[in-house]
């Protein structure tokens, strides 16, 4: 675990996994993964290099709002190769959200969504899990994203008319102001859990997990969300970790 001082704010940036190839980490909500068109110079990949105390090349991305797990290379042959890894769909991720009402069960969305800002609609299919709701107005979900376009997640719980809480762009506002009065959620809901990859040097199976950080972790329990209701998550995540590497 790392803290890291950057302009005005102190993000903590914790490290969960590293070998001679690999680094990754738990992004905190606020900050860009690349510096971004408001110049703004907190972003991922400097504190990640500072962390690193190396060049580190981002091999994926998360929204300015997510945090969670993001994996980076420390060369640009190991970044291509995890970058076809995705291309290939053979990389699974799983994230942690709270949606507006009650979310289905399960379901498939297989929905087009724009490959960038006002561009063409390509495919995108997202795996939606309910685990829990609280007073008929929140569901607390695991959302599997198939294939990686922007804000797909966002905008595929939009399109069943569940938007994600917090959720400035594509949520209700009314439910963003009362979360974040009665609950104090002052971001967007949405975590990147855990990714699983196969490790492309040697092939073994790489599975990381990134516990909710506090500022969506107290939230989920002052809306009434039990522990067990999304601890499960983390920990089958985290077990999964040890088998992937023989032990604890």
């Amino acid at each position: 675990m790392h803290c890291l001082d950057g302009s005005a704010h102190l993000y903590r940036i914790d490290e969960l996994y590293r070998d001679d190839h690999l680094l990754v980490v738990n992004k905190p909500s606020g900050i860009s993964v690349h510096k971004g068109w408001d110049g703004d110079p907190v972003n991922a990949v400097t504190l990640v290099r500072k962390l690193a105390g190396r060049y580190v090349h981002p091999v994926h991305r998360l929204d300015r709002p997510t945090s969670g797990a993001l994996v980076f290379a420390f060369d640009g042959e190991t970044a291509g190769m995890l970058q076809d890894h995705f291309r290939e769909k053979t990389i699974r991720k799983r994230y942690l959200a709270i949606a507006r009402g009650i979310v289905p069960d399960e379901i498939c969305v297989d929905h087009p969504v724009p490959k960038k800002p006002k561009g063409e609609r390509v495919d995108a299919v997202t795996y939606v899990r309910r685990l829990a709701v609280v007073e008929n107005r929140y569901s607390l979900i695991e959302a599997c994203p198939e294939t990686g376009r922007l804000h797909q997640i966002r905008r595929h719980l939009k399109h069943l008319s569940h938007p994600l809480v917090g959720d400035t762009r594509y949520g209700d506002g009314t439910i963003n102001r009362q979360a974040r009065d009665r609950f104090g959620l002052l971001r967007l809901a949405l975590h990147a859990l855990s990714i699983d990859f196969r490790h492309p040097h040697h092939g073994g199976l790489v599975s990381i997990v990134a516990p909710p950080p506090d500022d969506l972790r107290v939230p989920l329990q002052r809306m009434g969300f039990a522990t067990e209701t999304w601890r499960p998550e983390v920990e089958r995540a985290a077990l999964s970790h040890q088998h992937a590497h023989g032990g604890a």
